[in-house]
Formats: structure tokens, sequence, C-alpha cells
């Protein structure tokens, strides 16, 4: 399946007066759903984060996932396209497999994200992360408060993007890219990716929280957010949100969040929808 492939519905063969969607057809529009624009807009991070920086992609059938052969936070992943047949699971997992073990290291780890629920796969050497849940919020409501006390600031350098791997590494945080070294995670080419618009906070001058904004298929999504712990409570959190939601405009905006930050984005109008299932494992267990 190409990259656009699940963009188009205009060739798709008529299958008959008894046939009923499933809502997962390749050939469905994105819009179908906000569901099916979430799933293909969080497989299209890590596939666009692989072509840029020179990684690789696997394009299955039900299938997407990116991978940079070496450490990359969450975004070796692998996400679900449709719910698999009850028949369908082992190859569909093998294939995720094979696909990561073809390079890095084996104690790097690697996703698997599913909308729907999964066999118990830790006989396969997966490890079950959690159930994070997908919240969304219609366009149009009011924006979360502003802070006088966060300056945020567009990502558009090398130096703020430092400063974005830095918080993000430090404060969600991520083990397997300690120690932080400027450019290990991202570099300068990923400012050129269309659909994405990544940010900082700074407080005093200092960086203390950073979020990642995508627009695909008419959907925006907040990709990742985090903030250094001493700087939690104090209103970063729902600076960036806001400011994110500014630059999505009249888009609707879905994000998975964390159990922790469920209720603070309920009360800025994200209703949940459903949770995911995470799973995580290193390439070559």
């Amino acid at each position: 399946m190409g990259r656009d492939a699940h963009t188009t519905a205009s060739d798709a063969a008529d299958p008959g007066p008894e046939y009923r969607t499933t809502g997962w057809e390749p050939d469905l529009p994105l819009e179908d759903s906000l569901l099916r624009q979430y799933v293909f807009g969080l497989a299209e991070t890590s596939l666009d984060l692989a072509h840029v920086l020179q990684g690789r992609v696997l394009e299955g059938d039900g299938v997407l996932a990116g991978d940079l052969g070496r450490p990359n936070a969450l975004f070796n992943a692998a996400v679900l396209t449709r719910p698999p047949a009850a028949d369908e699971w082992d190859a569909t997992v093998a294939e995720v497999e094979r696909f990561f073990a073809a390079t890095g290291s084996d104690d790097e780890h690697v996703f698997l994200w599913s909308a729907w629920p999964t066999p118990d796969l830790r006989a396969r050497g997966w490890e079950l992360e959690g159930h994070p849940p997908l919240l969304v919020r219609a366009p149009g409501l009011p924006l979360p408060p502003a802070s006088d006390e966060v300056e945020i600031r567009e990502v558009v350098d090398v130096g703020t993007l430092a400063d974005l791997e830095q918080v993000m590494v430090d404060g969600f945080p991520f083990g397997d890219l300690q120690p932080f070294a400027p450019g290990a995670w991202l570099d300068d080419r990923v400012l050129a990716m269309p659909g994405h618009r990544l940010f900082v906070g700074y407080v005093d001058g200092a960086p203390v929280t950073a979020g990642w904004l995508q627009v695909h298929g008419g959907l925006a999504t907040l990709v990742i957010g985090a903030t250094l712990p001493a700087f939690r409570g104090r209103g970063c959190w729902t600076a960036m949100v806001r400011r994110r939601l500014e630059a999505a405009g009249e888009l609707p905006s879905a994000a998975i969040f964390a159990d922790s930050s469920r209720p603070i984005a309920e009360a800025h109008g994200y209703l949940p929808i459903l949770r995911f299932t995470l799973w995580h494992r290193a390439r070559r267990p």
C-alpha cells in the first residue's frame, strides 16, 4: 500500500449491494471518522520522521511503521491501521517484528499501537505499556487560559530544536536517549517536515516545556508534550496546549494523554473516545 493509498476512494471496486463498510477499508477517505484520522496521523508521524531522517518505513496490509535504526523515543513504532481478523494476528505481529529486527541494537525498544484489543503478546517478548486514552476536542471552543510566566517560541533553528530535545528527554523522560546529546534524537531536517510544528516554552529564559503539533488529514494532533518536573503545576502544560490549539485554527484536535493529564485536558474541552493498547519490546528479545 502506498503512503497515499488510504486517502482516496475514487477507484474502489463496487463490492456489491450486500457489502457494509467497516470504516477501515484501504480506499476509504480519512475523514470517514475522527478515529480513522487519528490512527493514520499517528502512523504518519513515525513515517515522516523515518523519511526525513533517512530511516526505514513499513507499509504493510493493515500496519504502518517507521524506524530510524537507533533510539528514537516513542517513534520507532508500528500502528495497526485496521483491526486484524482473528487468524491474521500472528502474521501481522511477525511482520512488525521482522521489520524492527533488521536494524538497531538489541537493547533498543520499539512500540506497537492498536486502537483495538489485542491478543496477549507476552509470549512473543512484548511487554504491555498500558491503555492510554484518546481524547478529542471540537473546534470553536474557548482556548485554555494564557500564561504571563511562560514565553512560548516556535522551533525554527538548531538552538530552539536542542532546547525542545532537552526538555522532552528530561521531562517525559526518555531513558533511551540519556545522556542527552543535541541531535541524537532529532536534527534540523525535521524543521522542514510538512504538517509538523514544534514549540518550546521558556520561564526566565530557560526552556521548561515543549510540545509537538501535527496536522494531517484534517485533524490537528498534539503529538507529544513534556514539562520539566520542577515547573509542573505552574500553568506551563496549559500554555503549551493553548499555543498548539491556536496553531491548529479551526480543525478538531486529538491527543493521547497520560491518565495524570486527562482531568485537565477534559477541563479544557477534550472528550474521551477510547483507550488504545500500547506494547513495547526490545528489537530482538
